[in-house]
């Protein structure tokens, strides 16, 4: 039924103000016409994905001492992929070979993380928009699938004017000067990326999108460049539920009971704990005691754990090997907050029940906790969200640059790229990025 009223006859005048590209985007001809209206000024477009989209693939040299006999079935017979598929995993009994493969080793003379001996890794199709895959069955328009079908009706075209950053998911990114042999290599390539996609567009900056951890990754990749690189460079960044400085609850329990980011039929997280904990990214984004506070985190009925209390509460995992890593790359990057100085636009949801204390009552970190639940979009905190968003602000403020904070009632961690109602308003402030 439709429903008439003045504001809505004020419509097209009321699009007739917008900036272009937003107007054709937002525009009512554009919908009826199935969407696929063109966005005449198009800057290129990177792409970050979350956690789970990446890809890796694996190489065993004479070196790989497996522990498994069939764990070596591929030694010297070239490149395979390791985390494509999870049903391969099981369908050839590689699980255990898969957790062997994909675990990393700390370095503490080096302060880095190092494949396991005779193990070569790299991530595959990087530079492609569609150089990720979903591996959760019937999740068919995650991993920015459904939002590169959006960006090509605008005109966009992989390989053109669209591209993405796949990126090892083991590891995470070092602050400046800390060393990081992995993201050297990997923002060597991404700012290769960012100025071949600005010339293949006549020397246009460049947006960069990303969500969740690839949201963060984009971020600290900004931060490694020098401001001039940047204003030459970089258009404008659109962070979509971006993984905090600040920290999310949700890490300490994935440390304790086992990740539920990494998803592989028939395998609990339990069983993937000894794997998940060999990673610098296990660690990256525990919450940080400057917005935690002294309020717990992990409750037990003999002790209680606070954002202040991680030396306790690793040596109470019996995690003591993640001590070290934790002292000197993770503790140091908690306290410190570097905006990108560049426009920034950056889109979360809220009021969404997300855990905010983890209850272990009997001290036994090998069953699931129980949740209590605080505002956030489902994994990251309110209160961590706003926290970074207020930090951001104020270093743009002060530089007169360019920051918005959108805040997208109900739309969740995973679903702000998906759901119909969210998608529309990221792919609104891409639009307006163009300006």
């Amino acid at each position: 039924m439709a429903i008439h009223t003045p504001l809505l006859r004020l419509l097209p005048l009321l699009l007739m103000l917008l900036p272009s590209p937003l107007r054709d985007y937002l525009s009512p001809a554009r919908h009826e016409l199935g969407g696929h209206g063109q966005l005449e000024a198009r800057h290129p477009i990177i792409i970050f994905p979350g956690f789970s989209c990446s890809n890796l693939e694996a190489r065993l040299t004479d070196d790989y001492t497996p522990s498994l006999p069939h764990c070596g079935t591929l030694k010297g017979k070239g490149w395979f992929p390791l985390s494509t598929n999870p049903w391969d995993l099981v369908d050839h009994d590689y699980i255990p070979c898969f957790e062997e493969q994909m675990s990393l080793v700390y370095d503490p003379v080096l302060n880095d993380y190092r494949n396991r001996p005779g193990v070569e890794t790299r991530v595959p199709n990087f530079g492609s928009a569609y150089g990720f895959s979903i591996k959760i069955d019937g999740a068919t328009e995650y991993c920015f699938i459904k939002l590169n079908k959006e960006l090509e009706a605008l005109g966009y075209r992989d390989g053109d004017t669209l591209f993405g950053a796949p990126y090892d998911i083991r590891h995470a990114p070092p602050l400046p000067g800390q060393p990081s042999e992995v993201y050297s290599d990997y923002f060597a390539r991404v700012k290769d990326l960012v100025q071949h996609a600005s010339e293949k567009n006549w020397n246009k900056p460049v947006i960069l999108v990303g969500h969740s951890f690839g949201g963060m990754i984009a971020q600290e990749f900004v931060n490694s460049t020098t401001q001039e690189w940047r204003n030459k460079f970089i258009k404008h960044m659109v962070l979509i539920a971006p993984t905090p400085p600040t920290g999310l609850t949700e890490v300490v329990r994935n440390l304790a009971s086992g990740p539920k980011v990494i998803i592989l039929p028939k395998v609990t997280a339990i069983a993937l704990r000894p794997m998940w904990r060999t990673f610098a990214s296990s660690i990256q984004s525990m919450p940080s005691p400057w917005v935690f506070g002294d309020k717990p985190l992990i409750i037990t009925k003999h002790r209680n754990y606070t954002a202040y209390d991680y030396s306790d509460f690793l040596t109470a995992l019996g995690f003591s090997n993640g001590l070290m890593p934790f002292m000197k790359r993770v503790l140091p990057k908690m306290m410190r907050i570097d905006a990108p100085m560049v426009p920034t636009t950056y889109l979360n949801g809220i009021g969404v029940q997300t855990p905010e204390q983890e209850v272990y009552m009997d001290g036994n970190f090998d069953v699931a906790p129980e949740h209590v639940y605080g505002d956030g979009d489902g994994s990251i905190n309110l209160v961590s969200m706003l926290a970074f968003a207020n930090e951001l602000h104020r270093q743009h403020l002060e530089s007169n640059i360019y920051f918005n904070f959108i805040k997208i009632e109900h739309a969740t961690h995973s679903d702000i790229i998906v759901s119909d109602d969210s998608l529309k308003i990221v792919i609104a402030e891409i639009v307006r990025a163009n300006w």
